[in-house]
């Protein structure tokens, strides 16, 4: 029995595509990718499908720590548009800002968003595969593909790197010590915890509050 499954990878443009979820940085380096999932999800679908949060979520992530507007955070936190949920994880921009302070925080939180266009279209200038028709390859296959393009392209990043620009030292993370959990149910319930806190949506709005303070006082300073 054969299954058409055209519709399910119609796009809005009502061409076929596949969707690239991917991390990047303003040096365009890409950080992490989860490619396959048919365009006719949105952005929260593959959220919820992606393995992004998968080592958070399961306490083995590497720590990351910084301060804000004097209170300390050990997780990251990365940037999105509007259409994505209020997680702790997550920061969002603000749509219709009112105030200098939000103003503000929209521009600049816009503008290292996007990075992530500025790498997409870098991949499709680098490797025509990517860009080109797709249709006479099986998913696997493209997969494979853009795993591989996605590999050259961050070699290609790291070689042209200025090295007189100023780098910041980074440690890295030790390796985590996993030791056998007896109680399976204290597990599960460490487990449950973790993700409660990654979707808390109060945790979200204080973070980009923070954010928010933060920018400010580096810019009136800076005009001062």
């Amino acid at each position: 029995m054969k299954f058409n499954m055209a519709g399910q990878y119609a796009g809005r443009s009502g061409s076929l595509t596949i969707i690239l979820e991917a991390v990047v940085d303003y040096d365009l380096w890409i950080w992490h990718v989860f490619f396959g999932l048919s365009s006719s999800n949105n952005d929260i679908n593959v959220l919820e499908t992606s393995h992004l949060f998968a080592n958070l979520v399961e306490g083995i992530a590497p720590p990351a720590n910084f301060v804000i507007q004097g209170k300390e955070y050990n997780v990251g936190y990365y940037l999105t548009d509007g259409i994505y949920p209020k997680w702790s994880t997550l920061v969002q921009t603000i749509h219709d800002p009112r105030g200098p302070e939000k103003k503000l925080f929209a521009i600049k939180q816009e503008g290292c968003r996007k990075d992530v266009e500025r790498a997409f279209g870098v991949l499709q200038s680098w490797f025509a595969i990517v860009a080109g028709w797709g249709c006479f390859w099986k998913k696997h296959v493209l997969h494979d593909i853009m795993i591989a393009c996605i590999v050259m392209h961050n070699m290609i990043i790291e070689d042209e790197r200025d090295v007189d620009a100023t780098i910041e030292d980074h440690m890295e993370a030790p390796t985590p010590q996993v030791g056998r959990v007896i109680d399976e149910n204290t597990r599960f319930q460490e487990f449950l915890t973790r993700h409660r806190q990654i979707k808390d949506k109060e945790a979200h709005i204080t973070l980009r509050n923070a954010l928010i303070d933060h920018l400010w006082d580096e810019y009136t300073n800076s005009e001062n």
